[in-house]
């Protein structure tokens, strides 16, 4: 069910949620988290609702999204209230924000938020430099950006360190989950050798590539080179090579291990929801994702 709201108040909308619990039986009891979705434009609030659906079959809860409209129009309220199926397993209420109000987000966001649960904030595109800073920021115990969209994605992650503050994640982290897995299990295998230097290559406006570097960096303490090629990580031993590859845009990577025949498995690139799903999962300090921005510092770029 979705219901239409134009130029409406923030009082007015908790009414209609109101009848619509009573008239269609659908209740927060269950709801285990309020997302809050901060966009840029109605545009991009589709794309985030779609994920934030799909995300919200894992993790049930209230989405509250904020469509950031042009902040020198008329000031006025639009809101769309979606519960259902057209809702997944959360309860999505969009705000639609002009003029003024684009400047008091956390004031919209306030009125709607679910008691005793963890409030998350979810930047898909555009997120503040601090977003621990920011009003909607503040309110929530996670705040997640994604890298992967900004003007420049490389710099972008490099800087996070500079802004981060516990509760801080990117869904750029998220997108190498699997290759870090493979890559520690790689290590695991005989011979028990020290890594002398690792290679880490792919596109330059691919920032999980440089977390990933970062985090190889951190934990490993050898040199680690970012280059900008194929996709591919090799870990460099005295005696042995292993290396991980895959197409730019394929799903298969092979293994490769000196000596020995190549591995193939499925290892395509993640997709939004998944990462998305992946970080809600947690509301405590992800600290080994602020070792791998550290770590980002010790790269050395070729």
């Amino acid at each position: 069910m979705i219901v239409d709201m134009p130029d409406t108040n923030t009082q007015a909308i908790s009414k209609r949620l109101v009848q619509l619990r009573e008239s269609s039986g659908v209740v927060t009891v269950g709801r285990v988290l309020t997302l809050v979705v901060c966009t840029l434009d109605s545009s991009e609030a589709e794309d985030a609702i779609d994920a934030a659906n799909e995300a919200s079959r894992e993790h049930p809860c209230r989405v509250i999204v904020l469509a950031r409209g042009d902040r020198f129009a008329e000031t006025k309220l639009d809101a769309q209230i979606r519960v259902g199926g057209d809702a997944g397993a959360a309860e999505v209420i969009v705000l639609r924000l002009q003029g003024e109000l684009v400047n008091h987000e956390s004031s919209m966001v306030t009125p709607f938020l679910l008691a005793d649960t963890p409030v998350v904030a979810w930047w898909p595109r555009g997120a503040p430099q601090f977003p621990s800073k920011d009003s909607v920021g503040r309110l929530a115990k996670r705040r997640i950006t994604d890298a992967t969209f900004a003007s420049d994605p490389q710099a972008t992650i490099k800087k996070r360190l500079d802004s981060y503050a516990v509760g801080d994640t990117d869904l750029a982290w998220s997108r190498i989950t699997f290759w870090r897995a493979l890559l520690a299990a790689a290590l695991d295998e005989p011979p028990f050798e020290a890594v002398e230097s690792v290679t880490v290559s792919g596109l330059a406006e691919e920032p999980a590539l440089d977390i990933l570097a970062g985090w190889l960096a951190a934990r490993l303490d050898c040199p680690v080179h970012r280059r900008t090629g194929d996709l591919e990580v090799i870990l460099h031993r005295q005696t042995v090579s292993v290396g991980i590859s895959r197409p730019q845009t394929g799903r298969t990577a092979t293994l490769t291990r000196t000596g020995e025949p190549d591995q193939r498995f499925a290892l395509a690139r993640r997709e939004t929801t998944d990462c998305l799903s992946e970080e809600l999962r947690r509301q405590d300090a992800d600290e080994t994702y602020a070792e791998a921005l550290a770590g980002i510092s010790k790269v050395l770029y070729e």
